[in-house]
């Protein structure tokens, strides 16, 4: 047995003891077993599909990867369809609990079974790099830990970018389209995906609502390929850097990311669809409806536009050396590398022009503010998203007017309606668990061996999903380097700030799993 390979059963091992603790003192629910494997057949069916598009790519290109792409999906398309028969005669009723389950184990499952293109073909040698890579990419991570981007072939740099796309609107939200085909319920399931506080309905079913955003998905993908064809890139690269940008995941097929292309066109294409992909997708399908007043309202959308050109002015005041003679020039290439580096953080992505290492310190801080804040809930976007910043800062505000006017009623508003109690409660704790997680993982990761600077960049990046950190994890570097114990704690991170910390983190309590 490989080194890899007894790391991962350590792993589990260890976690599987942490959650048989419990069992003596627990009674167990039942639960309804068969519908959840029958889901996850379903998604690997899909993974089945998504492999051999990717296998496709290297047919077309003649690449011997293709046989690794075929034999994974062989194996995808085996264990579903095993999923499926387990799972027939299944109730179609599915809780919280099971919603909670699927989402979470879904993720694994995809990860699981989406590196193995990269470890059969020895592309990423490394069982714990495969796996960090390919959950980094569902998870629209973007932390990466390869050296060697350009040296893959074009199959394995298309199925990386495809990882993003298909993490980016959400592997659970993407399926709700396909529930009704199997008679099963999608409501706990996009209850549990779309954790944030608000949920606006673009409609009232939920497959419905499923289609209406993959349609704005594909729209975008296909705009700003075709934008970015048209700026010099091929084909092939203009597609996957639209996946990593709508998805918000940040994987490019150069080692040097979009730096690599030296044209102001093509950043500034990038920018404008970094920033697109940060504002809530229900907001195009209002405008599509000409429903603008909705978007006039929407409070989350122009305090995300505030922040982001507010960082980028003071960064690009603090880029700019004013006792020397200024240019048109050099002040353009301070604001583009400013507007790219804060959209591209704030919003998620993790694409970088320019080292921001390299930078004034305290322009990190800014920097970090953005990575914490991200951008708008409803979008690809990850960290804890402007609407709860919004809310909280509102709640504190008028917590100190009710402090100078104890008999005043002053209800906190959003978007011209009353934030009730309980939303509030949920944004403050959810707010709190965040800032608490990272201070944990901040610990955890320098007790393992990695710098100050690597582990409070590397943890808020992997939590908010943004992919470069600080240090050696910037955007010139990776996580190539750092101990395997921390590529699993990162990975676990990801997933945890993918899905808003509460669906994770529910399963490690006793109260979950009893009656």
């Amino acid at each position: 047995m490989s080194p890899d390979a007894r790391d991962v059963l350590y792993v589990v091992k260890n976690i599987s003891l942490l959650i048989i603790g419990h069992l003596p003192d627990i009674e167990f629910i039942k639960m309804n077993y068969k519908l959840i494997l029958r889901f996850f057949g379903t998604l690997l069916l899909v993974e089945t599909a998504a492999l051999l598009i990717a296998a496709l790519v290297s047919l077309i290109y003649k690449e011997h990867d293709i046989v690794y792409f075929l034999i994974s999906s062989a194996i995808s398309f085996v264990v579903g369809i095993s999923c499926i028969l387990s799972g027939r005669n299944a109730k179609l009723q599915i809780g919280k609990r099971e919603g909670s389950l699927v989402v979470t184990f879904t993720w694994i499952v995809f990860s699981l079974f989406g590196l193995l293109p990269y470890w059969l073909s020895g592309s990423i040698p490394s069982f714990t790099d495969a796996f960090f890579e390919t959950i980094s990419g569902f998870t629209t991570t973007g932390a990466s830990i390869l050296n060697n981007i350009e040296e893959l072939s074009y199959g394995m740099l298309f199925w990386r970018s495809l990882t993003h796309w298909i993490g980016g609107l959400g592997i659970i939200v993407l399926s709700l389209a396909l529930l009704p085909v199997f008679g099963m319920s999608a409501t706990q399931l996009f209850a549990a995906e779309a954790a944030g506080p608000t949920k606006d309905k673009i409609h009232p079913k939920i497959n419905e609502t499923a289609k209406r955003l993959f349609l704005i998905y594909l729209l975008l993908t296909t705009a700003q390929t075709v934008l970015l064809r048209i700026g010099g890139m091929t084909w092939f690269d203009a597609l996957c850097q639209s996946f990593g940008t709508v998805a918000t995941g940040g994987f490019s097929t150069k080692q040097a990311s979009i730096a690599y292309w030296d044209s102001a066109y093509i950043q500034y294409i990038i920018i404008i669809f970094m920033i697109l992909s940060g504002v809530n997708f229900s907001l195009y399908y209002f405008g599509f409806k000409n429903k603008f007043s909705k978007i006039k309202e929407n409070e989350e959308l122009k305090y995300y536009l505030i922040l982001l050109f507010s960082a980028t002015i003071v960064i690009v005041l603090s880029q700019i050396d004013f006792s020397s003679a200024l240019s048109f020039s050099k002040v353009e290439q301070a604001w583009r590398d400013s507007l790219f580096t804060v959209s591209s953080l704030m919003t998620t992505t993790g694409f970088g022009t320019a080292d921001y290492v390299q930078w004034h310190h305290f322009t990190w801080i800014i920097l970090l503010i953005v990575m914490i804040t991200g951008a708008s809930a409803g979008s690809t976007s990850g960290a804890i998203k402007m609407v709860r910043i919004v809310i909280v800062f509102k709640y504190c505000y008028y917590e100190f007017k009710r402090i100078i006017h104890p008999n005043a009623v002053l209800p906190v508003r959003y978007s011209g309606h009353i934030v009730r109690e309980d939303v509030i409660t949920r944004v403050l704790a959810f707010v709190l668990l965040y800032l608490i997680t990272i201070a944990f993982g901040i610990l955890v990761l320098n007790i393992s061996g990695m710098g100050f600077e690597e582990s409070i960049g590397g943890l808020i990046a992997c939590l908010g999903g943004v992919g470069p950190g600080l240090g050696e994890l910037g955007p010139m570097g990776n996580y190539a380097a750092i101990p395997d114990f921390s590529k699993w704690f990162l990975s676990f991170i990801m997933l945890v700030g993918r899905l808003e910390l509460f669906t994770v983190l529910l399963l490690f309590t006793p109260a979950f799993w009893k009656k």
